[in-house]
């Protein structure tokens, strides 16, 4: 086994297994740790204008990643739509989405350093998140460079590949599809994947509630009998 095939066959599903193991685990020990830990309270600021650009681009990069890189080709050429028309659609998407989540996470990561209140309540996985998902998102923006210079498709359809035989558990096939890829997307991909593997272990769990609050708005009604 060489580089390629861990990174990008085998360091998937090690990520994988730490993002809903170890989150599993913290919903069942951790619940009164289990939220965004707001910092709303000191100072709102910035907070609105970067909180909300930062979630607007990031669930929309997210889906749009999820929409991108699973739906199969099939569906794109139905609608007409060639390799090199679906990257330019995602090199234009993907970069007004990721200059929303630039602004969101400046704004934020600047109210932190500037507020000496907020500084003190900020513990050290704090940063290390902010800064990750910041190099996690530059690396992304500066994909959309390389795709520039190459925007036959070619690549995308690589990247699909990699992403659909990942989730399909062909580890050691997927990585046959990075071998060949730029260096910049390796990276991009690597971050990405170290994301989900540090998630249980920062603040970022909370997003867990989110998708949960969907069952809630689908519970049953609530019956309300009188004591007689």
């Amino acid at each position: 086994m060489n580089w390629n095939d861990f990174f990008f066959g085998v360091y998937p599903y090690i990520a994988g297994t730490i993002f809903l193991g170890v989150s599993l685990v913290r919903f069942d020990r951790e619940q009164y740790l289990w939220r965004s830990e707001s910092s709303q309270m000191l100072r709102t600021g910035t907070l609105r204008w970067g909180s909300n650009l930062f979630h607007i681009g990031i669930i929309g990069l997210f889906f749009g990643h999820l929409f991108g890189l699973l739906t199969p080709l099939a569906f794109f050429e139905a609608l007409g739509l060639e390799p090199h028309t679906k990257q330019i659609i995602a090199m234009v998407t993907g970069g007004a989405l990721g200059v929303l989540i630039f602004i969101g996470l400046v704004l934020l990561i600047w109210r932190r350093i500037s507020d000496p209140r907020i500084a003190a309540n900020t513990k050290p996985m704090d940063w290390v998140t902010l800064l990750w998902l910041l190099a996690t998102l530059l690396l992304g923006l500066s994909t959309i460079i390389e795709s520039a210079q190459h925007t036959d498709g070619v690549e995308m359809l690589a990247l699909m590949s990699w992403a659909k035989h990942i989730v399909t558990f062909q580890g050691i096939a997927a990585a046959a599809y990075m071998e060949h890829a730029s260096l910049i997307f390796k990276v991009h991909i690597f971050f990405g994947l170290t994301l989900f593997l540090i998630f249980p272990f920062t603040r970022l769990v909370h997003i867990w509630s989110g998708f949960a609050s969907v069952g809630y708005l689908l519970r049953p009604w609530q019956l309300v009998r009188s004591k007689r």
